[in-house]
């Protein structure tokens, strides 16, 4: 069995290799976790690749058009999009206000995005998806089919979530 494997490999490491290894296991299971959740929804989750950088440069034209390029370069727009939040720069609900304003909108289909990918996912029959299946990850900007709004997750605890709609 695949368990006794493991616990005797894990069993010929020593103690300061453990962290290490709980480190990983920890994430293994944080995004099985965070997938298992989506698939108990039956969200049917599937990855853009050639349209994701235009969807891209979407998100950025639609959420971010108001703010110059000396601005975004000011608050490292390029390191994290979500800066122009966290620096007010764009006007929008946080904390519980986002996470409600999130949860009231229609999800059927949702586009998902990280940070640092440059892939899009495309999650259908998302409509029972809520603010906290996304507590877990770092990040992770989530908006509508037709980018009438976003709400944002970032890896700062004191930082968001963030939602902005587009008026």
């Amino acid at each position: 069995m695949i368990r006794d494997e493991i616990n005797e490999l894990l069993d010929a490491l020593p103690d300061h290799e453990l962290n290490v290894i709980y480190s990983r296991i920890e994430l293994v299971h944080r995004k099985y976790m965070y997938n298992k959740k989506l698939e108990d929804k039956g969200v049917l989750v599937t990855e853009l690749c050639e349209e994701s950088e235009g969807m891209i440069q979407k998100w950025d034209n639609t959420f971010a058009k108001s703010i110059s390029e000396e601005v975004k370069e000011a608050i490292y727009y390029s390191q994290y999009k979500w800066h122009m939040f966290s620096y007010e720069k764009q006007d929008c609900l946080t904390d519980d206000a986002a996470r409600d304003a999130f949860n009231a909108e229609n999800k059927n289909e949702l586009y998902v995005m990280y940070q640092h990918t440059p892939f899009i996912q495309v999650f259908q029959n998302a409509n029972k998806v809520i603010a906290g299946d996304f507590d877990s990850e770092q990040d992770i900007y989530i908006f509508d089919q037709v980018f009438t709004w976003t709400y944002v997750h970032t890896h700062e605890s004191m930082c968001g979530p963030y939602f902005y709609k587009v008026k």
